[in-house]
Formats: C-alpha cells, sequence, structure tokens
C-alpha cells in the first residue's frame, strides 16, 4: 500500500511539473499609448507611466547613440570594427558574429535594427564607448536629456536585467527623437531585409508591408517583458506613433498596434504646426558618466565621458551639464575678455552671458559655437587639482547670438568677487568674470 502511495504521489509530481513547463509564460502587464508624432500630443494612453522591462525596444537607444557618433565624426559608417568574445558569446537573436571579426558600422546599425541581433548592438556599444557598462550609463544620460525620466538602461540589447526598465510614454519620446534628430538614418527601421556583414537578414516587424502607411521602427520580446513593438506610419499629412508593451503574443501585439493606429489617425488633426523634441538639462550627479579603465586610450564620445567622469565625482555641489554632444572640434568664439570683477564686454553679434545665482560671482571660461568644445573645456577645468572649482555650480548655458548661432558658455557660479578673479587669472584669456548684478 505504501508504495502505491508513492507511485500516485511520484505522479502527481510528475504530472505538475509537465503542466508547469508546458503552461503558457504570464506576459508583462498591459501598457500603451498613442501619440502625434508631429506635435507629442497625446490621443490614447493606458498604464503609459508604469516601468516595464523595454527587451529589444532597447536598441532603439542603442542606436539613437550610433547615429549620433556617426553624425558627429567619432565614427564612420565604414568604420570597421573588432568584434569582441563577450558579442560573439551573445545568446537570443544574433548575426552569428564570430570573435575577432572585423564589421564595419554600418552593417551593425542594419544588423541591430532590422534584426535586431544582440551581438550587434554590443559589438555597436563597444565601439562607441569602449565596454558594456559605460556605454549603459551614456544610454541613460542620453535618456535624461531626451526627456525620458522613468527610463534606465543597464546594456545596449534589452536582455532582461534588474532596473533596466522603461515606459510606453518614454519610449513614444524617443522614437520621436529619431525621427527628427536622425532622418538621414530613420528608414533603416523601414527595410524589411537587407545584407549585414555578408548575410540576408530579414526584420522582426511583420507589419511592415502588411499595414498601410507602416513606417516602421522596432519590436521587442522577452519573458520578463512580454511582447513589445513601437510603431509608426504615416497617412497623407498625418504621422502616428503607437507603443503596446505587454502584449500576450505577437500576433496580438500587432492586431493591438494595428487597433491603436488606426485610432490615431481618426483622432489627429489635419493640419498640425510641427514641434520638435526638446532637450534638458541634466544632473550630472544623477546619471554620471563612467571612467575610462587606467590606461585605455578614448576618444570621441569615451573621451568626454571619462573626463566627465572625473569632473562629476570632483564636484561637491549638484552640477549640470548639456549632454548633447556635437561635432567633437571645439571652436572658440569671438567673445573678448573681459577684465577680471569687471562687467562682461559685449562682442558684435552676441549677448552677455546669464547672470551670477544669487549674490554670488560667476566665471565664464570661453564661449564656443559647439557643445563638444564646451563639454571638453568644462571637463578639462574641472578636472585641474589646483582650480578652485569643486564646489561649485559648473554648467554650460546656451544661448543664441544675435546672428541666429547657438552659443554655448562654460560657466562656473558661486564665488566671491576675489575668487572670480583668481580663478580667472590662472586660467587663459579666454575667461572674463560676471558680477551679481549682471
Amino acid at each position: 500500500m505504501l508504495s502505491g502511495l508513492r507511485c500516485i504521489l511520484c505522479g502527481l509530481l510528475v504530472a505538475v511539473a509537465l503542466a508547469a513547463v508546458s503552461a503558457p509564460v504570464q506576459a508583462a502587464p498591459y501598457a500603451a499609448i498613442v501619440m502625434d508624432m508631429r506635435d507629442g500630443r497625446v490621443m490614447h494612453a493606458r498604464s503609459a507611466d508604469r516601468k516595464q522591462h523595454p527587451a529589444s525596444l532597447t536598441k532603439m537607444m542603442t542606436l539613437y547613440l550610433a547615429f549620433e557618433a556617426v553624425s558627429n565624426g567619432q565614427l564612420s559608417l565604414n568604420t570597421k570594427v573588432r568584434v569582441s568574445r563577450k558579442a560573439a558569446r551573445m545568446t537570443g537573436s544574433r548575426l552569428r558574429l564570430k570573435a575577432g571579426e572585423r564589421v564595419t558600422i554600418r552593417d551593425l546599425i542594419r544588423a541591430t535594427a532590422i534584426k535586431s541581433a544582440n551581438d550587434a548592438a554590443l559589438a555597436l556599444a563597444e565601439a562607441i564607448a569602449g565596454s558594456e557598462k559605460r556605454f549603459a550609463q551614456l544610454m541613460t544620460a542620453k535618456a535624461r536629456q531626451l526627456g525620458m525620466a522613468s527610463t534606465t538602461y543597464k546594456n545596449p540589447h534589452g536582455l532582461t536585467r534588474s532596473g533596466h526598465l522603461t515606459t510606453a510614454r518614454d519610449q513614444a519620446r524617443l522614437a520621436r527623437h529619431l525621427f527628427y534628430d536622425f532622418p538621414q538614418y530613420y528608414n533603416v527601421f523601414g527595410r524589411k531585409s537587407e545584407r549585414a556583414a555578408g548575410r540576408r537578414i530579414y526584420t522582426t516587424n511583420r507589419l511592415l508591408g502588411s499595414y498601410r502607411g507602416i513606417e516602421g521602427m522596432k519590436t521587442g520580446y522577452t519573458r520578463a517583458a512580454g511582447y513589445n513593438l513601437v510603431a509608426t506610419a504615416s497617412r497623407g499629412s498625418k504621422r502616428v506613433i503607437a507603443v503596446v508593451m505587454g502584449g500576450k503574443s505577437s500576433r496580438w501585439r500587432n492586431a493591438r498596434v494595428a487597433e491603436l493606429l488606426n485610432m490615431g489617425f481618426k483622432r489627429a488633426h489635419t493640419r498640425v504646426a510641427t514641434r520638435k523634441p526638446g532637450r534638458q538639462r541634466i544632473q550630472v550627479a544623477s546619471a554620471p558618466l563612467p571612467r575610462a579603465k587606467p590606461g585605455t586610450p578614448a576618444t570621441g564620445l569615451a573621451a568626454l565621458a571619462e573626463a566627465l567622469g572625473s569632473s562629476a565625482s570632483a564636484a561637491t555641489a549638484p552640477n549640470r551639464v548639456v549632454r548633447k554632444v556635437s561635432r567633437l572640434a571645439p571652436a572658440y568664439s569671438d567673445h573678448p575678455r573681459a577684465r577680471a570683477g569687471s562687467k562682461v564686454a559685449r562682442a558684435s553679434g552676441t549677448t552677455a552671458p546669464m547672470p551670477a545665482s544669487k549674490d554670488r560671482w560667476a566665471v565664464v571660461a570661453g564661449s564656443y559655437t559647439d557643445e563638444a568644445g564646451a563639454l571638453a573645456r568644462l571637463a578639462s577645468i574641472a578636472g585641474r587639482p589646483n582650480l578652485p572649482v569643486g564646489s561649485s555650480e559648473s554648467l554650460i548655458d546656451q544661448r543664441r547670438a544675435k546672428s541666429g548661432k547657438m552659443v554655448y558658455d562654460v560657466r562656473f557660479n558661486g564665488f566671491s568677487k576675489s575668487q572670480a578673479a583668481a580663478l580667472c587669472a590662472n586660467l587663459d584669456n579666454h575667461c572674463w568674470t560676471v558680477s551679481p548684478n549682471r
């Protein structure tokens, strides 16, 4: 009888185990948003601000930084990078790259956008920032600048990791930035097939070719995320973004996105004034950029990341920095240097910098015609131990000159008159002080 009971118990355990294996995976909670691409108006939202796993929607930010690196001149589309052993060992969707293989940035972008290849995404990240960890921190910093306040990245591919979270609203914002910030590369999201690194690849987005007006964007799936999709489509003058997260299946997700796009086209106005998405200033302390490993040479964005990581750790007061990096070569404006302690001089075609905060003096350590030069200048000054800037508020002020061009002032706030004069005396001729009354 005892043996009979044992058999029954064994049978029950086996049945429970089989049921657990065969039971469908419970998808993440459903969330969605529909947005007008032209002005960012939200036409429908459901749990759009709940933080969820993005899965391969992550690669939209990976591609954003890749487009930025190419636009900045840090990399070119024809630059060949060596595939690391770590990238070659990636699981999930992949291009099956081999360690030591040399692949162009163009092919890595194609494989990441179209096939959603994890190995290609990691290879891109390592090419831009030197390591996965450093690139993930750059991703989060960029998310803050783009207004994606609820997004934190831990990797460039989207495989599940604790703390790697986003929202449907943030993904719609990112889609708008990709469209408006890099229109020259936007079409890669709409390609059904392409060649990359000698392989023929095919899109993971089954709505391409099956929904009228579909332009593309990105799919994603993991067990923790469910089935995700960001889709963009246009009809006539209307252009709509639909985001679904936590779908039950790929078929259900695609059908739901099609419904949401239809809803968006019905609710969208025919004539809308285009409002391109803006950028925000962010706190360095809230998203510090990492330093490179000792002895590792850094170039382009990686060099700026290293320098900004040093300046962030040196400051004891909050710092805010414009994160967008444009051309990498600094170019000083023709703003003349005023005498230490005097009112700032006005140059032809420029306006005076912003007044110092509260009742303290400020030091402007140069005006640049591009943000990258301003970032590099700020980092180089903040990283010099002999300069009294550690407890100051360091920032980059963006202003428009009378000529219409943007000018970026490297600024340190919070000094007495004598401290400001001393700081300028220790810098070069591209420095002037600003009194509290200016």
